[in-house]
């Protein structure tokens, strides 16, 4: 029964820090374009793949 009373002020604590933590994403506009990382992913890997292109080119032009 003892043990209620550790582990009550434990979860009250951590309920005030998921708190706080939340609140500062909410703040510094973490959840304001979540569109935009989803798409990103599927649109990633043009780029790379262009640039290793470019490379083996550029590899192969030189004698």
């Amino acid at each position: 029964m003892n043990i209620i009373f550790v582990l009550i002020p434990i979860a009250i604590l951590f309920v005030i820090i998921a708190g706080a933590v939340f609140f500062w994403a909410i703040r510094s506009e973490q959840f304001e374009d979540l569109d935009r990382q989803g798409s990103n992913i599927l649109f990633d890997e043009e780029q790379p793949a262009a640039k290793a292109e470019e490379k083996d080119k550029e590899c192969h032009d030189q004698p």
